[in-house]
C-alpha cells in the first residue's frame, strides 16, 4: 500500500467511483459503493466534482494502463484538492508507478481493496449519516447497472503464457455459498431483476464440495431472482450435467465461452489447454440442448508468432462457429508473462489490420444471430435511454431498442423484434 497523507475537514463528503476492466472489477466497485453509501458518503458520478475519487483499475493490456493514467490525471485537473485513490489490478502490479502520478494519494492492491472504507475512516474522511439511506442506494448512485453483478470467485490457477491475471489476482478462491446466496437475496430485495455471477474463473467455483452447478441450484431454490446469468466459462467446464440446469428458464441461455484463438498452433503457444476440436465439442453440446442460446467469445489477434495462415485459421474458425458476439482485442505484452519474452512479436500495423477484419466478422456474426429471432416476441430487460430511445437485452443477450416517453428503467417487458438496428434489433412494445 502506498499512502500520501492529507488533512481533511469534516463535512458531507462526495465520493466518485470509476472502473476500468472486467465484470469482476465492476462487481467489486459496486460492493465498495454500497459500503461507502451505508457508511454515510454521498455517491456521485465520476465526472462530478468529488471530494474523493476512487479508480478501480485493469492491467490486462497496455491500453487499460493508459486509460487508468488518463482518468487519474483528469480527476486531478477536475479537482486538485480531491483525495485520489487507486486500486485494482494495475495498483497491484505497479503501485509505485501510480503513486508518482500527480494528485494520487492512496494506492491499494487487490488484497487491500476491501479495507478501503476503513482506511478512509482512519484517514479522517468521514461521511455524513444523512446520506445512509439503506434500501435506496440504487436510486442515488448512477454507477449501478440494471443487472446486478455478484462476485462468487477470484483468482486463477492456470498459467496462460500471455496473462497477467494470476500474478495480480493470485490463486483460485471461492466465496461461501451462503454469502453468495445472501447477496443475491439482497440484490433482489433492492429491485434487481437480473443477477450476473462473476469472477476470474467462475467455472472453477468450489466451496466445501459445492461446485458451480451446486451453487446455481442453491441460488435458484433459495432466491426469487428472475434472471440469472453467468459471466464467462472455459470450454472444458461445459458438461451435460451443467447444461441440464438450464431447464430452469430463469437461467439465461447465454454462454460467454472464452476462445482467444481459432488456431491450434496459437492455442498451444498460449498454453490454453484445449484444441479447436475440444472447443467445438463444447459448442455442439450447448446447441444440442439449448438451440437458441447465444454463444459469445473473446478473440485475440497478433499473439507472438501468429502467422498470416494462423490468423486465417482463427478467422475461419470463428466464421464456422457462428458466434452471437465476438469481443476482439489485440495482444499486448505484459511484463512477467512468458509471451512477453517470445520472439516474432507481431507489428502494430498487422495487429490493426487483423483486428479490423475480425471486427467486421464480429458485426456480421451478431447481425446473423439476431436475424434468427426477427418476428419473435421476447422479454427485454431495459437498462438505459438516450434521446427517448431505450435499450435492453433479451435473456440470450440480443440488444433491443425501442422509442417511448415512458420510463422503462429496470422493466422486464415483452417486445416484438422487428428489424436490425446497428448492433441490435428494433423492437415494438406489445400493447
Amino acid at each position: 500500500m502506498e499512502f500520501i497523507n492529507r488533512s481533511r475537514k469534516p463535512k458531507e463528503i462526495k465520493v466518485a467511483l470509476d472502473t476500468i476492466g472486467c465484470k469482476l472489477n465492476q462487481a467489486e466497485t459496486e460492493l465498495l459503493a454500497r459500503q461507502l453509501a451505508e457508511a454515510g458518503y454521498q455517491l456521485v458520478p465520476p465526472a462530478d466534482d468529488a471530494d474523493i475519487y476512487i479508480l478501480n483499475t485493469c492491467t490486462v493490456t497496455h491500453i487499460a494502463d493508459s486509460k487508468s493514467r488518463h482518468r487519474l490525471r483528469l480527476a486531478h485537473r477536475r479537482n486538485p484538492d480531491a483525495l485520489i485513490v487507486v486500486t485494482g489490478c494495475y495498483a497491484q502490479r505497479a503501485p509505485k508507478e501510480l503513486a508518482q502520478i500527480e494528485g494520487v494519494s492512496l494506492v491499494l492492491g487487490n488484497n487491500e481493496k476491501a479495507s478501503l472504507p476503513l482506511l478512509l475512516k482512519e484517514a479522517g474522511c468521514m461521511g455524513s449519516l444523512a446520506f445512509a439511506q439503506k434500501g435506496s442506494i440504487i436510486s442515488h448512485y448512477a454507477g449501478f447497472r440494471t443487472r446486478a453483478l455478484v462476485k462468487i470467485q477470484d483468482g486463477c490457477n492456470s498459467l496462460c503464457s500471455y496473462c497477467i491475471v494470476p500474478l495480480v489476482r493470485g490463486g483460485e478462491k471461492s466465496l461461501p455459498v451462503e454469502q453468495v446466496v445472501d447477496e443475491v437475496r439482497h440484490r433482489v430485495a433492492e429491485g434487481y431483476k437480473e443477477v450476473v455471477l462473476t469472477g476470474v474463473k467462475i467455472g472453477s467455483y468450489d466451496y466445501d464440495g459445492v461446485n458451480l452447478g451446486g451453487l446455481l441450484e442453491h441460488i435458484l431454490n433459495e432466491t426469487g431472482v428472475e434472471r440469472l446469468r453467468l459471466s464467462s466459462l472455459q470450454p472444458w467446464e461445459i458438461s451435460p450435467e451443467l447444461i441440464s440446469l438450464w431447464r430452469n428458464q430463469r437461467l439465461c441461455p447465454h454462454f460467454h465461452l472464452s476462445l482467444q484463438s481459432g488456431s491450434n498452433g496459437v492455442l498451444s503457444r498460449m498454453k490454453r489447454g484445449y484444441s479447436t476440436s475440444d472447443y467445438e465439442q463444447s459448442v455442439s453440446l450447448i446447441r444440442s440442448l439449448l438451440p437458441e442460446a447465444a454463444i459469445t467469445t473473446d478473440i485475440m489477434v497478433g499473439f507472438p508468432g501468429e502467422t498470416d495462415e494462423e490468423f486465417e485459421e482463427s478467422y475461419n474458425f470463428c466464421r464456422r462457429v457462428e458466434f452471437a458476439r465476438i469481443h476482439v482485442f489485440s495482444y499486448s505484452p505484459r511484463q512477467g508473462t512468458q509471451a512477453a519474452q517470445m520472439p516474432h512479436q507481431v507489428s502494430e500495423r498487422v495487429k490493426k489490420e487483423r483486428s479490423q477484419k475480425m471486427l467486421a466478422l464480429a458485426r456480421e456474426s451478431a447481425q446473423n444471430f439476431s436475424q434468427r429471432f426477427l418476428g419473435r416476441t421476447m422479454a427485454v430487460l431495459f437498462e438505459q435511454q438516450s434521446n427517448g430511445v431505450w435499450s435492453g437485452h433479451t435473456d440470450n443477450y440480443i440488444k433491443v431498442y425501442t422509442k417511448t416517453t415512458a420510463d422503462l428503467t429496470n422493466k422486464l417487458l415483452p417486445l416484438k423484434l422487428g428489424e436490425i438496428k446497428g448492433d441490435g434489433v428494433w423492437g415494438e412494445m406489445i400493447k
